[in-house]
C-alpha cells in the first residue's frame, strides 16, 4: 500500500461506535475497567489497553500507529514537542559517564540540551565534524552511547553521510540517532540508511500549518531495551506524552502531508533560484540547488526533494534586520514548514543566548536570514523579499 494511502486509511484499532471517519478525540484522563484483573493487566502491560492518558490515549495511539505504518518502525512514541522527543530519547539511551558524539551544527536548543543540560547529569558531549570520519572515529570509545545529528542541519544546511556514520556507530554497538524534521519520513527510509532512532518535531510538516506542538520518537527496534524504556520509564516518569487534541490535529495533518510537502519543496527550489538573481543576496543556501555542495548526497539519501528550509546571506547584520523589518507578506516568526512563509535572523534569536565565539564555532553567521517557505504564490513572496531588500 502506498504511503499516501496509509496516511489516510490506516484503520482504527477498534471500530468507532458511531462510525466516525476521523478518529474521535478521547478527552479523558482515566478509563474504566470491567474487573480488577483487567485493570492489573493494562497497568502492567500484559495487554495493550489505555490505563491513564499520561502514558496511553486512543487518539494519540492512532497517530503513533499511522506513523508506525508509514515508517515500518517497531515502536513510535508521541511527545508534547520536538524537544521533548529529543530530550526523552537522550535520557533513555544515556547515563552518567556516557558520552554523545555529535556536531556543532544543529538547532540551538538541541545543542544546549546535549552540551549543557545533560552535562549536569554527567553525560559528556563530544562535538566534532561529522563529515570527517576519522575525527568521528577518534571521538568514539566504550562509553559512547550514540551518534546524534540532524539530517540537514539548521541553519547551516550541512548533510552528512548517514550510512557511513551508521557503520561507525554500529561498529561500537551504539545507535545512530537522527533528527529528520527537515525532510518528512514519508519521503525516504531512514532505516535503510542505517538510522536506528529517528526524532522529529511533528509541529512542523505534520501539524498542517503550525496548528499544534508535538514530537515523535521512531524506534526501529535495533537498540536493545530502548522501546521498553521509552514506554515504561520515560512516559511514566517524565510525563511528556502528547495530548489527544494535538494528536487529532496532527493525524489530520498527516493526511495532507504529501500534497503540502510536494508544493512547499517545489516552491523552495523556485524561490531559491529567483533570489539568486538579486544583487543584494550574496549567497543562497539550499541543498536542492544542483550546484550546492551537499546536493548529490542529499538527493542520494532523501530523494529528489530537499525540504522547505533555505537561507540567504546579505551584506551585514544590519541589512538582514532591514530586510526583515520591511517585509509585508512574509511573516517575521520562528517555526518551520508553516503554510505561511516565515523569515528569522537565527544569530540574534534562536542562537541569541550563545556568545559570539560559540556562534562562530557553530558557523551561525550574523549575515544569515533563514526562510521557511510556505504555500503562497512564490512570485508574490519573491516580490515581497525584493522590495524589502531595496526599501
Amino acid at each position: 500500500m502506498d504511503n499516501k494511502t496509509k496516511a489516510i486509511d490506516t484503520p482504527f484499532e477498534k471500530h468507532d461506535a458511531y462510525g466516525s471517519l476521523s478518529m474521535p478525540i478521547y478527552h479523558t484522563a482515566a478509563y474504566e475497567f470491567n474487573t480488577a484483573v483487567d485493570m492489573a493487566d493494562a497497568f502492567t502491560g500484559r495487554v495493550i489497553a489505555p490505563d491513564y492518558s499520561r502514558v496511553m490515549n486512543p487518539t494519540v495511539m492512532y497517530l503513533e500507529d499511522k506513523v508506525k505504518a508509514l515508517t515500518n518502525a517497531s515502536n513510535v512514541v508521541a511527545f508534547s514537542s520536538g524537544m521533548a522527543a529529543i530530550s526523552n530519547t537522550m535520557l533513555a539511551i544515556s547515563a552518567t559517564g556516557k558520552n554523545i558524539v555529535t556536531s556543532r551544527h544543529m538547532f540551538g536548543n538541541t545543542f544546549s540540551l546535549i552540551t549543557q543540560s545533560l552535562k549536569r547529569f554527567g553525560v559528556e558531549a563530544r562535538p566534532c565534524d561529522l563529515l570527517n570520519l576519522d575525527e568521528v572515529k577518534s571521538k568514539m570509545d566504550d562509553n559512547t552511547c550514540c551518534i546524534f545529528l540532524e539530517i540537514i542541519t539548521n541553519p547551516q544546511m550541512e548533510v552528512a553521510n548517514l550510512a557511513e556514520l551508521a557503520a561507525i556507530a554500529h561498529e561500537h554497538h551504539v545507535p545512530l540517532v537522527a533528527d529528520i524534521t527537515v525532510i518528512p519520513f514519508t519521503q525516504f527510509s531512514a532505516k535503510n540508511l542505517g538510522v536506528d532512532i529517528e526524532v522529529v518535531s511533528s509541529t512542523k510538516y505534520l501539524s498542517g500549518g503550525a496548528t499544534s506542538l508535538g514530537g515523535l520518537a521512531i524506534d526501529y527496534g535495533t537498540t536493545q531495551g530502548f522501546g521498553h524504556r521509552m514506554k515504561n520509564e520515560m512516559l511514566f516518569n517524565f510525563g511528556a506524552y502528547m495530548t489527544p487534541h494535538v494528536a487529532y490535529m496532527q493525524s489530520l495533518g498527516l493526511e495532507t502531508l504529501d500534497a503540502r510537502y510536494r508544493v512547499q519543496s517545489q516552491n523552495t527550489l523556485y524561490l531559491a533560484e529567483k533570489l539568486r538573481t538579486l544583487p543584494e543576496v550574496k549567497r543562497v543556501n539550499y541543498v536542492g540547488l544542483p550546484d550546492n555542495p551537499y546536493h548529490a548526497i542529499a538527493k542520494k539519501q532523501y530523494g529528489p526533494t530537499a525540504g522547505a528550509m533555505m537561507t540567504i546571506d546579505l551584506e551585514s547584520k544590519e541589512a538582514c534586520f532591514s530586510m526583515i523589518d520591511n517585509l509585508k507578506l512574509v511573516r517575521r516568526a520562528t517555526n518551520l514548514f508553516d503554510n505561511k512563509t516565515l523569515a528569522i535572523h537565527p544569530a540574534s534569536t534562536i542562537f541569541g543566548t550563545f556568545t559570539c565565539e560559540e556562534r562562530a564555532a557553530m558557523d551561525v553567521l550574523d549575515t544569515t536570514v533563514r526562510i521557511s517557505v510556505g504555500l503562497e504564490d512564490m512570485d508574490d513572496v519573491f516580490s515581497d523579499i525584493k522590495q524589502a531588500l531595496k526599501a
